[in-house]
């Protein structure tokens, strides 16, 4: 049931903080397409400056609305007690690593959009499984 791909977008501000920094807002982009429908992607600046993309689950954000979710660079927790209305977004690399807080309205609302384009569960209809075969093995037929 592959069909062609479709995406959904969010344009958000979103809070950023680093270790001995104040926060600071930022533009951001979550952006899920149903060519990935695993995936959501987290576009920090953009579009003001070049983008920081972080790639993770789908089910890690959409859980992460619920209960403190995700283990290693990516965690999802809930209403965070200093900002009662937002989800945070903590993303961890070798660097260091940086609190993202989302409007939780604005997460809850683009991922309804995305279960409206790929439910839960039906992800695996719409891979196209010829075409990631080629991408890894660099066929071009």
């Amino acid at each position: 049931m592959i069909q062609p791909s479709a995406s959904v977008m969010c344009m958000v501000t979103v809070h950023v903080s680093v270790p001995d920094e104040p926060s600071a807002p930022l533009p951001a982009e979550l952006h899920y397409d149903m060519s990935d429908p695993y995936a959501v992607r987290l576009s920090l600046g953009a579009p003001a400056a070049r983008a920081v993309d972080w790639v993770f689950a789908r089910s890690l954000l959409t859980e992460g609305l619920r209960r403190p979710t995700g283990t290693g660079d990516v965690l999802v927790i809930p209403r965070h007690r200093c900002h009662p209305h937002s989800v945070r977004v903590v993303l961890r690399s070798f660097a260091g690593a940086a609190l993202i807080d989302i409007a939780e309205s604005a997460v809850a609302a683009f991922v309804q959009r995305t279960v409206s384009l790929v439910p839960p569960g039906t992800e695996s209809l719409h891979i196209d499984i010829d075409r990631a075969l080629a991408e890894l093995t660099g066929r071009r037929d």
